[in-house]
């Protein structure tokens, strides 16, 4: 059976669905700290500023290569418009809001200069409530905010099988926190990709290295001229 496609959204087979939710399982506290043995030569840390995108699969690039998950096309254009900012990518897949609001202070602890919101696609398929999932977004704009830390807010739909109220409910609340917080707002993540086939992998969810490029080109409309911004300022 197949789940009826509303605004452009993803024909998902039910069954996907209930598989996708926990996809990867939900690792939402960090990797402990390892120690470093004696005389072990320690990476060098990269000195530039942070763009941190905290995210699940979307974000981590489930099915792709590292380097064409959209956080590292993000890093393509921050390099080729010349600006000096490393972009870290914080996704965990099967995560959500709830995971990306207990790991935030963990991942902005590295001079972070922007947050990228992308969460709550798993609430969705989940059908968590949307009331948490609100009040978790706005956990973790608010403490991005206390550190004086832009944040671009990625929204998200969520797929029909629970009802058009719950759907509308779920683009509201992004909305809603956008105009609350006065951040900077994509609407839709995955926007002309979600739908596509010729962009989307054969679970019809997580975009492939074509529609990577989409999101990416969909964040940057966004993040560039709010990186242009800090380096003037």
């Amino acid at each position: 059976m197949r789940v009826a496609c509303r605004r452009g959204f993803l024909l998902i087979p039910l069954c996907v669905l209930a598989i996708v939710a926990g996809c990867g399982g939900s690792r939402s506290d960090p990797p402990p700290e390892s120690g470093t043995t004696p005389g072990a030569r320690v990476p060098a840390v990269d000195p530039r500023p942070k763009v941190v995108v905290l995210g699940d699969s979307l974000t981590t690039g489930l099915g792709l290569a590292p380097s064409e998950a959209f956080p590292a096309l993000l890093q393509r254009r921050i390099d080729a418009a010349g600006l000096k900012y490393a972009v870290v990518n914080a996704g965990v897949s099967g995560d959500t809001s709830a995971g990306g609001l207990r790991r935030l202070d963990w991942s902005l602890q590295d001079d972070a200069r922007v947050l990228i919101v992308a969460l709550g696609a798993n609430d969705g398929l989940r059908g968590l409530p949307v009331d948490e999932m609100k009040r978790n977004l706005a956990g973790i704009i608010e403490r991005a905010q206390a550190r004086r830390i832009p944040v671009i807010l990625a929204g998200m739909e969520a797929p029909p099988n629970f009802g058009n109220d719950y759907a509308a409910a779920f683009r509201t609340a992004y909305r809603d926190l956008s105009s609350a917080y006065k951040v900077t707002f994509v609407p839709f993540l995955l926007d002309g990709v979600a739908g596509d086939a010729l962009l989307n992998q054969p679970d019809g969810i997580h975009p492939n290295a074509r529609g990577a490029e989409i999101v990416a080109g969909l964040v940057w409309a966004a993040l560039g001229p709010e990186l242009d911004r800090l380096s003037d300022s």
